[in-house]
This record gives structure tokens, sequence and C-alpha cells, in this order.
């Protein structure tokens, strides 16, 4: 039996009925049926501030050095990214930038890509729109790659979010679990892939 994927699954947004927090955790339940090692992350859990290289030539936050440590240890995440005026939150992208940050000096953080270089990430995201947060994704795709993630080309925009789970928490339509699973099964295939 091959060994557990190591995924990490966690949401670009804080707020407590958060539909891309739910999205997360349903993503999380399907990862975990297949046989993932699922870490859930909450970046409520992190103290981290707006980043400032000012801020920064002070101390690395221990919060942000925290994050460094679980993204690299997992070849693998799902991260379900809310649209903000069609971008991704100031959240996530402040958590791209601490993370991605290097720490002048550090024989193990001095390289701002290694929590990042070729880990396989699967975008989900979650709207009361139509689009389902699809220009969010847009955006942070790019982003992405360019700190060398392997970013999967099946993604998940689940639309009309409000009314898209039942009170378990899970998809309520078939075609839309089919789709999550999809994107599931695509990061977990590739990463195993990767890992040789």
């Amino acid at each position: 039996m091959s060994t557990p994927i190591p995924l990490l699954v966690f949401a670009g947004s804080t707020r407590a009925q958060s539909y891309n927090r739910q999205l997360a955790a349903a993503a999380a339940d399907m990862a975990q049926a297949e046989g993932a090692a699922v870490t859930r992350l909450d970046l409520a859990d992190f103290d981290v501030p707006m980043y400032n290289a000012d801020l920064e030539a002070r101390g690395t936050p221990r919060d942000v050095v925290r994050l460094k440590e679980i993204f690299h240890a997992h070849p693998a995440w799902l991260v379900a990214a809310p649209e903000y005026n069609g971008s991704m939150t100031a959240l996530l992208k402040n958590t791209i930038d601490w993370v991605s940050s290097p720490i002048k000096g550090d024989p193990q953080w001095g390289n701002g890509t290694k929590a990042f270089a070729g880990k396989v990430v699967g975008l989900l995201s979650a709207s009361p729109g139509a689009l389902g947060g699809l220009r969010g994704l847009a955006h942070l795709t790019p982003v992405l790659m360019n700190l060398q993630c392997w970013v999967a080309p099946k993604q998940f925009a689940l639309p009309k979010a409000f009314e898209a789970f039942d009170p378990s928490g899970q998809l309520s339509l078939e075609s839309q679990r089919t789709a999550l699973h999809g994107v599931v099964d695509q990061v977990l295939w590739a990463a195993r892939k990767f890992q040789g």
C-alpha cells in the first residue's frame, strides 16, 4: 500500500460562515476518504500582520515561520479562495507574500520559494454569484505558478453557494460533488507522480 499523501487544505477566508471554508471542509472530507493524510489549516489561528518590509526587518513574525513550515511539509494543497472585487482576498495574498519572503541570513528560509516550489495545488472557490469565484482563481493561478507551484488544470468554482450545501456541510448536487472530486483526485494523482 502506498504512503498517504500529506495534503494541506485551507480557505482564504476567516469568516465563521464562509462558503469557502465550507467548501474546503467538504474537499478535505473527500480527500480523507481517498486515503490522503489531511491537515486542515485555519488562517484565523495565525497572527500575521499586513506585510511591511520595515516590520520584517525587525524580525519575521513567529506565526509566519510556522506557516512556512506547514506549507513546506505538505507536497499537495487544496485552497478554497474567495473572490473579492474580481480577485483574491487580501488575507490570502498577504499570507502568500509573507510565506514567500526570504528570511535574510536564515539557512533554512533564505530562499523565498522553498515553501512553494514543486507543490501540487488544487484551486477551489465558492461565491453567491453565478460564476462561483472564477475571476479570483484566474488571478491566483499565475501568482502560485510564479512561485513554482504546479497548479492542477482542473479547478472547481461553486456558484450560488448560499444554496449549495446540505445540513451536514456536503454539496447537495451530485454534479458538483463529482466536479469537486475531480480536483481532489487530480491533485492526489499528481502528488503521487511527483513523489515518484
